[in-house]
């Protein structure tokens, strides 16, 4: 009865929803992330200021990428053989992009792959991966958490569901349905911990109410970490990183108001800045207000799949970027 009453209380806390999809939009093809990062178009134009920002950006988005503490293996081969992801509609996403590069390939097909290193250019890919993995993953979180509150009309009407539009049948087919990744009770309560204080500036609401897509994918990373013995700290500098390629304007407004402030990004504690404080929408609107004029201050970055669509919405939805 305790338990239920906690869950029960957890689920007061988070926010109505703004990501659940028209399906018309769905059946249009909503949203897949095909390309990484999007040029800004913000640079300063003095030497001195384009300077200040490069520096700036090389300490959020590091122009090598980061490696994820994380080995990939055969997850890719594993959700293609179930059908989370549909091999044909993957490559066929972005074959009109120039088609999938060998690395991706190899994480998409391979059974041997070692650590992930994301960068500015596949990041989009990876966030796609990492929520397909989420959204199969069979996990207490999907089938008891927030996602299945009888108040938003079940867990098929949410972005990171109706939108993710690359499986084999319906994505609801596969929600929290495969054994992809088999957690320790003590893993399982290492992930719902962290969950529950890593938000993303789209929306309102932290991972362990993961109704868009980058909320999906963040739930996979963790769960991946967590089974292969990441400890908590590291999860969340490793989660700051990624939420950081995926929402580049954001952490790079946040990194200005740090600098402001006198301190440097290297030296930010991740679990703060990954907190509603600075990373869910209204705590980023907060920041950027204060950052005036910034040379970087920008969107929050896209909600779809690999193509920039802005907030999320019921009424639009986040998709396949």
């Amino acid at each position: 009865m305790e338990n239920e009453n906690q869950t029960n209380q957890i689920k007061k806390d988070y926010t109505i929803p703004l990501s659940i999809v028209v399906s018309a939009l769905i059946l249009a093809g909503a949203w897949i992330y095909t390309t990484g990062l999007k040029a800004r178009g913000l640079l300063p134009q003095t030497a001195l200021l384009e300077s200040a920002v490069t520096s700036l950006e090389e300490a959020v988005l590091p122009s090598g990428g980061v490696v994820l503490p994380i080995r990939w293996g055969d997850l890719g081969k594993q959700m293609t053989e179930a059908g989370v992801i549909d091999a044909q509609k993957f490559e066929a996403l972005y074959a009109r992009r120039g088609g999938l590069s060998k690395e991706i390939k190899e994480l998409l097909y391979g059974s041997n792959n070692g650590k992930i290193k994301m960068t500015s250019e596949n990041s989009g890919t990876i966030l796609n991966l990492l929520w397909a993995l989420g959204l199969g993953t069979k996990n207490s979180i999907l089938e008891q958490g927030p996602m299945t509150d009888s108040r938003y009309g079940g867990a098929g009407g949410f972005a990171s569901t109706g939108g993710w539009t690359l499986a084999k049948g319906g994505a609801m087919d596969h929600y929290s349905r495969h054994s992809f990744l088999v957690l320790t009770k003590e893993q399982q309560e290492l992930v719902e911990r962290v969950s529950k204080n890593i938000y993303r500036p789209c929306c309102g609401n932290a991972v362990y109410f993961p109704d868009c897509n980058h909320g999906m994918a963040m739930l996979g990373l963790l769960e991946l970490m967590a089974a292969q013995g990441v400890n908590e700290e590291e999860m969340y500098r490793t989660a700051l990183k990624v939420n950081s390629f995926w929402f580049p304007d954001t952490y790079l407004t946040i990194a200005e108001y740090f600098r402001h402030q006198g301190i440097v990004w290297k030296d930010v504690d991740p679990k703060e800045v990954l907190g509603a404080a600075y990373s869910s929408a209204a705590g980023y609107r907060r920041i950027a207000s204060q950052v005036e004029s910034s040379s970087v201050q920008g969107g929050s970055g896209g909600c779809g799949v690999d193509a920039g669509v802005p907030q999320p919405r019921r009424s639009s939805g986040c998709g396949v970027e």
